[in-house]
């Protein structure tokens, strides 16, 4: 029989901003049991980012760097680290973001989707990145999701957000409200339909139940509020259902989270950015998971920001960047075969 450690995935951990919470609340992760007995972390960083977050956790935990993966047998009380940069102290400042260090997350985050591509590791999860700072230091992406699209060359994505009790995944991401309506169309639905179906058929839950939402209040309420809902979103839902997959609605969003919440759909498919991430903040404020379905790699993330006004002090939750690990771990498992939805 294999040894347990035979079947722990690899999994490279990036460490975003060095100037937020993420090198501290990755410390943190990884010094959690559940999270040493199902994979084998990887961080992509700086080395004196992640030394320096081991000081301020006060955790019994050496920073090894390494140029391979960890091995099978590897110390709980070792961080694997294969060191990208090289920073300086005035771009190492808590709270205050420079030019470099927006450009340094980039790099992290090519290093860990080319280690997926070419199989070193299963799969890939993210500590927050401040976009200000990418923006500056020359890479216009509105975040991690569209930046990984493109260096997978996807096409066509979803962005995920999943706790325990609740999933959902959006049809618009990172757009203002008012240009909504006009992006919410038939075939956009339909495309985000299709790839929430696959990827939680094939990682969370064969044929899942799928809830779609409504754009306007109470369903448009005949025609009243608007008519998205019969004239695009209804038409979405119904194709879908004659390629079998399971979606219903459009349904009202302001009554429907409460039946999902209690486990009637697997997950929700939300028109709008603050339509769906309310409600899942609302129940996973401190766990939640982003997931970006559609990638040829498994990708999971943290579901809030950098945190600067904790960035240092070691009081930053860990719950989300350890879920992200676990769920990241888990998804593995299953595309090797290992596991089971």
């Amino acid at each position: 029989m294999r040894e347990l450690n035979q079947e722990k995935p690899v999994v490279a951990v990036t460490m975003g901003d060095p100037c937020g919470i993420g090198p501290e609340i990755i410390v943190r992760a990884l010094a959690r049991p559940e999270v040493q007995m199902v994979c084998r972390p990887l961080v992509l960083g700086d080395s004196e980012a992640m030394n320096r977050a081991v000081a301020i956790t006060g955790l019994p935990l050496e920073v090894v760097k390494s140029t391979s993966v960890p091995p099978i047998g590897s110390s709980p009380n070792r961080i694997y680290l294969r060191p990208l940069t090289n920073l300086a102290v005035c771009d190492l400042v808590f709270g205050a973001p420079t030019i470099t260090s927006g450009a340094v997350v980039v790099r992290y985050i090519w290093e860990a989707v080319r280690l997926c591509l070419s199989g070193e590791v299963a799969a890939m999860a993210t500590a927050p990145i401040n976009k200000e700072a990418m923006h500056r230091a020359g890479f216009p992406y509105p975040g991690h999701t569209e930046l990984l699209a493109q260096l997978t060359q996807t096409p066509e994505f979803v962005m995920m957000l999943a706790g325990n009790k609740l999933r959902v995944t959006l049809v618009t991401i990172h757009e203002a409200l008012a240009d909504v309506p006009r992006l919410v169309t038939t075939e956009k639905i339909l495309t985000t339909i299709r790839i929430t179906h696959r990827d939680l058929d094939r990682y969370f839950r064969k044929n899942p139940r799928i809830a779609v939402l409504a754009l306007n209040p109470h369903c448009g309420e005949g025609g009243m509020f608007g008519g998205e809902e019969t004239g695009i979103i209804a038409p979405a839902i119904a194709a879908a259902r004659t390629e079998g997959i399971d979606a219903s609605g459009p349904h009202s969003a302001d009554t429907l989270f409460h039946f999902a919440a209690r486990g009637e759909y697997d997950v929700v498919v939300c028109m709008y950015h603050d339509q769906g991430l309310i409600p899942l903040k609302l129940l996973h404020f401190d766990d939640g998971v982003n997931v970006t379905l559609g990638l040829p790699i498994i990708r999971t993330s943290v579901d809030h920001g950098t945190a600067y006004n904790l960035a240092g002090s070691g009081t930053a939750s860990d719950a989300s960047m350890a879920a992200a690990i676990l769920m990241a771990a888990e998804m593995a498992r299953i595309k090797s075969g290992s596991g089971c939805c």
